[in-house]
């Protein structure tokens, strides 16, 4: 998407609630020995998961390419405080440090395909035994998988990645839709929550 069109994205993103993953994975927490709390958002885009890990007293590393994106979700009343740190990379570029939790809501399939083997792996390597990922994968049959720029996975390839973890939830969704700015699409999906092993 060009920047014209994450803007018209943010727009209407604001107005949305936060991923039924990261929810599933905040619960799942909310139910174990406390750990610290400390999260990574990977594309948080205009903050409305950010919002929600802040609103539950997590501290947040807040990640994503578009300073539009940033600068929307400082504008949030949840980003005041000193509970969110916010970072202007691409996935490439992103370093973290270990978290509890990675959350890549509809982010990681932006990942271009070549560098998205080392972002995994900076996943991984970030989340200690206990930690979590939660997020969504494109399938392969996903209407924009012919897209070069744009990481799409075969069922296969999603377990292979996932075999660091226990599966949590892995709901593997295809059907006819549209986009969040309306447009028809075809959507070949994967939501996850797992825990590293």
């Amino acid at each position: 998407m060009g920047t014209d069109d994450w803007g018209s994205y943010y727009d209407v993103a604001e107005q949305g609630a936060p991923r039924t993953t990261l929810l599933q994975a905040l619960d799942l927490f909310d139910a174990e020995p406390p750990v610290e709390r400390f999260a990574v958002d990977l594309g948080c885009g205009e903050g409305r998961d950010t919002a929600e890990l802040l609103r539950r007293g997590w501290r947040v590393l807040a990640i994503d390419a578009e300073p539009d994106a940033i600068t929307r979700l400082l504008s949030r009343p949840e980003a005041a405080g000193d509970q969110l740190v916010t970072m202007v990379s691409s996935f490439e570029g992103a370093v973290w440090p270990e978290a509890a939790l990675v959350n890549a809501s509809y982010a990681l399939p932006f990942c271009p395909s070549d560098a998205f083997p080392e972002v995994w792996e900076r996943i991984v390597a970030s989340l200690p035994p206990g930690g979590r990922f939660c997020g969504q994968l494109f399938g392969d049959r996903d209407e924009w998988a012919s897209d070069p720029t744009l990481t799409t996975l075969a069922r296969e390839d999603v377990e292979q990645l996932l075999e660091p973890f226990e599966a949590e939830r892995l709901d593997e969704i295809e059907e006819d839709g549209q986009t969040a700015l309306g447009a028809p699409k075809h959507w070949h999906l994967f939501h996850v929550v797992a825990r590293k092993t």
